[in-house]
C-alpha cells in the first residue's frame, strides 16, 4: 500500500514529538532569579532547574543529528538475547497485599520504571505505564519488547502511586485514568509540583503536590520528595515547567528509595547526608533498597546530563549509602542507541570496578518479585 507523501510527513514529524519528549540534548540556561525572590534556588521564574546543572532542552536540530548518528551506524542493535521474563508469584502478591501490619516487604519489577512495592501494609506503584507505547499516540512512538510482569487485573488494591516526573514513559495518561477508577477508590497520587493540574484535568482529585523535600504522611509511612537532576515537559511549550524529583519512603519495617530518570550528581550524596539522623548507624545506616535506573544511556554526548548509565548507576548506589539495589528503567522500550539487554551485562562490569556485590546491586526478570528482610526494630 502506497503511503500519501503528507501522511508520512506528519507521521515523521509525530515520531520526532514523541522522542523529542522523552529525551533533550543540555544547553546552558539563564542564572535564576528564585533566590532574589525568596523562592528555594531550584525555582526559576515559572520554572524549575536542576541544582549541579543548569540546562534546558534543545528542539528537533540536535535530536535530529543524534537520530541520523544512529541511523548511519546501525543503533540500537537488535538484543543478543530479549528481556528475562517469568510468571508472577500472583499467590505471594494477592496473599501479602492482604496481611496487612503482617506484610513482608517485597519489590516485583513491572517493567521500565513500574515497580510494585508492598511495604508498610501497603501497595504502591511507581511511574506506572501499562501502555503499548510511550507516546502521546497509540500508532507511533517507542513500542513495549514485552508485555507488563503484571496487568492492572492482576494487581492488588494499590493504595498510593509514585510520579516521578511528566515524561511519556514515566506518566502514562491511560495508566493513571484506569488506576483512578480501580474498584475500591482511586490511590493517593504523590507528584511533584505543577502535575496537579493535569490530573484536575482528568477529574481525579486524590493527589498530593510535593516540592524537594517536602514530605506527606499515609499510614505509618513518610514520603519524601527529594532532588534529582533531570527536567520535565510533554512537549515543546512546557518544557522546566513542572517539577521532577526522586521519593524516599520511611516506615518501620523498611527505608526505600525511587529516583526515578535521573543523570548523575552531588543530590544524592546530600540526600544521605539529610536523612542521615532518621537513619542513624543501628541498622547500618543508608536505605534498605534503591530503586535506580541503569538503561537508556546512550550515546553519552546527549544522554549524560539526564540519564545515568550503569557505572553511575553503581555510583549512586554507594552515595546513598544503601544496602541493596533494584535496576530498572531498561529492557522494555528502545529509547536510546544500547540494546535492550546491555544495561545488566554494562551493571557487571561496573559492580566489579567498584567492588559492589552482585547480591548488593542486582536486576529482576520482568514478573519476579524479591522479598526483603525488614528493618530490626
Amino acid at each position: 500500500m502506497q503511503i500519501n507523501p503528507r501522511v508520512a510527513r506528519w507521521r515523521l514529524r509525530a515520531a520526532g514529538l514523541a522522542l523529542a519528549a522523552l529525551v533533550a540534548w543540555p544547553a546552558p540556561a539563564d542564572e535564576p532569579a528564585a533566590a532574589a525572590n525568596g523562592l528555594p534556588a531550584h525555582h526559576l521564574d515559572g520554572a524549575f532547574r536542576n541544582h549541579y546543572s543548569d540546562f534546558v532542552p534543545h528542539g528537533l536540530a540536535v535530536l535530529a543529528r543524534w537520530k541520523f548518528a544512529a541511523w548511519r551506524d546501525g543503533l540500537p542493535k537488535p538484543p543478543a538475547a530479549p528481556t528475562p521474563t517469568i510468571v508472577p508469584d500472583l499467590g505471594l502478591i494477592q496473599s501479602n497485599a492482604r496481611a496487612g501490619a503482617r506484610m513482608v516487604p517485597t519489590v516485583t519489577w513491572i517493567g521500565h520504571a513500574t515497580v510494585l512495592v508492598q511495604m508498610a501494609g501497603l501497595n504502591i506503584l511507581t511511574d506506572p505505564i501499562f501502555s503499548e507505547r510511550a507516546s502521546p499516540l497509540s500508532f507511533i512512538g517507542p513500542v513495549r519488547a514485552q508485555k507488563p510482569g503484571l496487568w492492572l487485573h492482576e494487581l492488588p488494591h494499590i493504595d498510593l502511586v509514585l510520579i516521578s516526573h511528566n515524561h511519556y514513559d514515566h506518566l502514562d495518561d491511560d495508566s493513571v485514568r484506569l488506576l483512578a477508577a480501580q474498584a475500591g477508590g482511586a490511590p493517593l497520587f504523590v507528584v511533584p509540583l505543577g502535575l496537579k493540574a493535569w490530573f484536575a484535568e482528568r477529574d481525579i482529585a486524590n493527589v498530593v503536590e510535593l516540592d524537594w523535600w517536602q514530605s506527606h504522611r499515609l499510614g505509618d509511612m513518610e514520603i519524601v520528595s527529594t532532588p534529582v537532576q533531570h527536567w520535565s515537559g510533554r512537549g515543546f511549550t512546557d518544557r522546566m515547567a513542572t517539577l521532577w524529583a526522586g521519593y524516599a519512603l520511611f516506615a518501620p519495617q523498611l527505608h526505600l528509595f525511587f529516583a526515578g530518570d535521573t543523570g548523575y550528581s552531588k543530590d544524592f550524596a546530600d540526600i544521605r547526608q539529610h536523612f542521615a539522623a532518621r537513619q542513624g548507624t543501628a541498622q547500618g545506616g543508608g536505605f534498605d533498597i534503591a530503586l535506580l535506573p541503569i538503561g537508556a544511556y546512550e550515546p553519552r554526548w546527549f544522554m549524560q546530563p539526564a540519564h545515568v548509565d550503569p557505572d553511575e548507576a553503581v555510583r549512586i548506589h554507594r552515595d546513598l549509602g544503601a544496602k541493596a539495589s533494584l535496576g530498572i528503567h531498561w529492557g522494555t522500550f528502545e529509547l536510546t542507541d544500547e540494546s535492550l539487554d546491555e544495561p545488566p551485562r554494562v551493571l557487571a562490569l561496573a559492580r566489579q570496578a567498584q567492588g559492589v556485590a552482585a547480591s548488593a546491586f542486582f536486576t529482576l526478570a520482568v514478573g519476579q518479585t524479591r522479598r526483603l528482610a525488614p528493618r530490626r526494630p
